[in-house]
Formats: structure tokens, sequence, C-alpha cells
């Protein structure tokens, strides 16, 4: 493993989870919410992570998996793979109180509304910093699934890059507006917010250690199917909802076969 393949799948963790600060400036600098773009947005990023772990993350794994436990086996092994991956992201999401829940759609209007000073509460302040805990809970197998496409493919990498960089935008804006309200503080709104995304690169280095230390077939192939399960997951419990909460259904769909087609024709330009 070339320590420069290393370094570039590092970087692009770090570059996907800290653009929840790109969230946290909107909610802090913008005076209204473009809701038809970040609605386009997410779901063009989801159309990404759908598109890509289907046809491209889960055949690999399966490829991966048969040369070494044969047809029968190693498709059966990629299966519990895929729902393992799925089940791991769920159990996360469960264990998130619904209060704290990072998934909240919350606009940029919601900050203009009042003044702080008139808002402040310490329950506030908790929901934030628990909605930080939260996202960088749901952060940590994003991280790995960031860190470990890009060692296999650079170009696949940064494509999920680009999706989760999108899909952190709207969690960066739900931890900036309640510290907002309970400090009158948009620096440290801005901070903690930034912050929340560093468990991305925190999953990377599990990542690096998981292939470093146990590196085999076997386990490149598991672990990449886990990845897909976890990006289908995150697409359909998070993405697409959020999107349709942002703005028209429509758009969001419009947004998630855009996304399926841009990939489909880089996948297709790179073969």
């Amino acid at each position: 493993m070339e320590s420069t393949t290393v370094l570039i799948a590092f970087g692009l963790t770090v570059v996907a989870g800290l653009s929840t600060g790109i969230g946290s400036a909107m909610a802090l600098l913008c005076k209204r919410t473009n809701t038809r773009f970040l609605s386009a947005a997410l779901g063009f990023s989801a159309g990404v992570m759908i598109y890509v772990s289907f046809v491209e993350i889960l055949g690999k794994a399966r490829e991966s998996l048969i040369e070494i436990w044969g047809v029968r086996t190693g498709n059966w092994l990629t299966l519990a793979a895929f729902f393992s991956g799925i089940l791991l992201i769920a159990v996360i999401d469960r264990l998130v109180p619904n209060v704290e829940n990072p998934h909240e759609v919350h606009r940029v209007e919601e900050i203009k509304t009042d003044s702080p000073k008139r808002r402040e509460d310490p329950r506030l302040m908790r929901m934030g910093l628990m909605t930080a805990l939260a996202i960088a809970i749901h952060n940590f197998p994003e991280g790995i699934a960031t860190f470990t496409s890009a060692l296999s493919d650079l170009s696949l990498g940064i494509a999920i890059t680009f999706a989760i960089a999108i899909h952190n935008i709207p969690e960066g804006i739900a931890v900036s507006v309640p510290i907002y309200f309970a400090t009158g503080n948009r620096r440290k709104a801005f901070r903690l917010s930034f912050l929340s995304g560093l468990a991305e690169p925190l999953g990377a280095v599990v990542g690096y250690i998981l292939f470093l230390t146990f590196f085999s077939d076997t386990i490149f192939g598991f672990l990449f199917a886990a990845v897909a399960g976890i990006m289908v997951f995150i697409s359909l419990d998070e993405l697409l909802p959020a999107a349709r909460e942002y703005g028209e259904h429509h758009v969001a769909i419009y947004g998630l076969v855009a996304g399926m087609a841009v990939m489909a024709m880089s996948l297709q330009l790179f073969l």
C-alpha cells in the first residue's frame, strides 16, 4: 500500500468530514436557505451513493470474496456483509435519541427569526452539543467508507467524498442553529459544527489500521460490501427524506437521477 495513496485517501476523508463547516457557515452567514438547491444536491448525493454502491462497490466486494471462497460461499458472504453494514448504521441510528437526531431538517432562517439573547436556554446548548455528538457517531462509519473506497479506486473515492460532503452540509446547519441560539456566539457555533466532522478522519484511521493489520482479500471484500450497505442506508434513511423536506418531491428525484447518470458516465469513462 503506497504512502501517497494512503495520504490522498485520508485527505479526501478529511474534506468530506469537515464539510459540516460549510453548512455551519451557511447557517451563520446566509440570509435564507436555498431549499431547491439543497434538495437537488441531497438527491444528487443519494443518487451517486446508491448507484456506486450497487454497481461498483458491491461488485468489487463480490469478486474479491468469490475469488477466495468460490461462487456460492462468496455470494453468501457478500450478502451477509452488505446487510451487516446496514445493520451497523441502523443500530447507530437507533441509539441516537430522537430529540438530538441530526436528521431533523433546519433552515438558515431559524437564526434570523429572533435575537439569541431572548432565546438563551441551556437545553438548547445541550441539544446542539448532543447533535454534534450524534453527527460524529454517524460520521465514523462514513469515514471508513470514504477511506476504503479511495484506497481501492481513487476516482471512486473522489465521487464518494463529493457525495458525503454534500450530505454533511445540512448536518452543519443542524449543529449551528441550537448552539447559536443558546450562546449568541457565532464562532462557537461554527467551531463545534466544524469539529463534529472530525469523526470522519478518525474512521479513516480505523480503516487504515484494519487494512494494515488484518488485510486480506476476505477482509477487503467483507469491508467493501459493508460499506455499500452503509451508504445505501444513509441514502434512503437520511439523504432522500431530507431532500424532500427541503424542497419539492420532484426536485429531489431529478437530483437523484442526475447523480446516478453522472456516476454512470464517470465510471464508463474510466473503464
